[in-house]
């Protein structure tokens, strides 16, 4: 899974939640951790507020294996 952020016409995208609070703080956000962790983000559940347009947990798609 990849969280997906929107904020300020800007995309980012972070390994899990925590990477992403500990780049952009409570206020950048509009929102901390704790209330990510236990708002259940996921591709059909996801956050908006004044701040962030959207926080979302997506799939990504990778080969099963790597030719060298």
């Amino acid at each position: 899974m990849v969280v997906h952020l929107e904020i300020g016409g800007q995309h980012y995208y972070y390994g899990n939640l925590k990477a992403l609070c500990d780049h952009l703080d409570k206020d950048a956000l509009g929102v901390g951790y704790a209330y990510l962790r236990n708002y259940g983000i996921s591709e059909e559940n996801p956050f908006r507020n004044t701040k962030c347009i959207y926080i979302a947990k997506n799939s990504i798609a990778a080969p099963t294996s790597l030719f060298l």
